[in-house]
């Protein structure tokens, strides 16, 4: 009788509060956390942190193992045994190695403009909104220049003068990454430096880099996380179309963009060359958007109030 009671009662708890089962707990953390992008990014850092352990070399040539479809074993007596998972490219190389290197390659640029993306452009974005007037006005107005210039034309005009490197890729890189920060940080600036105590600590006598680095900057730490997050993912596209239209990575680089390139007049016999790079680009880029909404969702107070 008592069991009865306590099964009637369970059934009358509205569903917000009745024992969560396994099933629902896991669906629950699925949609909530961003699991299944998660995973895909961390699995890309592991193919570049393994990079090394693989029986193939990513540059090295092998004549007899040319366009060899994914799954065939090599005809290389040096390297007898070995099986090409993903296949070769047209000059023998493994095309999984290659991958594996590249991954390492996008993921190092892609940290090292981040990094100069961030400091530049949120630099950039409190001093003109701190000093406001005509120096807000002067640096917003270099802003709209830099953005009127064709980045591609830079981009091509600077490695026919420079030539290709990786130095001159990640600088192309650098000078495209900071201009999208400089807008938002700098509309928010001009609300918070308004605030009661940014005014207080003027009273107080604080210096402008002070009242900027201690006062203003802490204000604007979420909406610069979001905005990086959400730029990473059009940086290593950009790096890729750089690569592809052969203004980035020289070979034998094992650049995704450009493996993509080398392979695009394959597509019909060994069509493996281009489609498993290209996969890989649009792997890292859709985790990385979904992640940079997660955390939008996340940081943003807006977006908290509504859900």
């Amino acid at each position: 009788m008592a069991t009865q009671t306590v099964d009637v009662a369970a059934r009358r708890l509205p569903a917000r509060i009745r024992p969560a089962s396994f099933a629902w707990g896991l669906w629950r953390f699925v949609r909530v956390y961003p699991v299944l992008p998660g995973f895909l990014l961390f699995s890309l850092v592991m193919l570049a942190v393994t990079a090394d352990l693989t029986p193939f070399d990513a540059t090295r040539q092998s004549l007899r193992d040319r366009t060899l479809a994914p799954g065939t074993y090599s005809l290389n007596p040096a390297l007898e045994g070995e099986r090409y998972l993903l296949g070769t490219d047209q000059f023998g190389r493994d095309v999984l190695t290659r991958i594996m290197h590249g991954a390492r390659l996008s993921l190092m640029i892609v940290a090292i403009v981040s990094v100069v993306g961030i400091v530049v452009g949120t630099a950039y974005g409190v001093a003109a909104g701190y000093f406001g007037g005509f120096t807000d006005e002067l640096m917003l107005r270099l802003v709209d220049m830099y953005y009127a210039i064709p980045f591609l034309l830079l981009a091509l005009v600077t490695v026919i003068v420079l030539g290709k490197s990786m130095e001159v890729t990640i600088g192309l890189l650098a000078l495209q990454s900071w201009p999208p920060f400089v807008r938002v940080v700098r509309a928010e600036v001009l609300s918070l430096k308004e605030r009661d105590y940014v005014m207080s600590a003027r009273v107080c006598g604080a210096s402008a880099g002070r009242i900027m680095w201690k006062h203003l900057l802490p204000g604007v730490i979420n909406t610069v996380i979001v905005i990086a997050t959400l730029r990473v993912g059009q940086i290593v596209l950009t790096e890729a179309i750089l690569s592809f239209l052969g203004a980035g990575i020289s070979p034998p680089r094992p650049a995704w963009g450009l493996m993509t390139s080398e392979g695009r007049n394959y597509l019909n016999d060994a069509w493996w060359i281009a489609f498993f790079p290209g996969l890989a680009i649009f792997m890292l880029v859709v985790s990385l958007n979904f992640i940079g909404d997660w955390f939008r969702d996340r940081f943003d107070p807006r977006l908290r109030q509504l859900q």
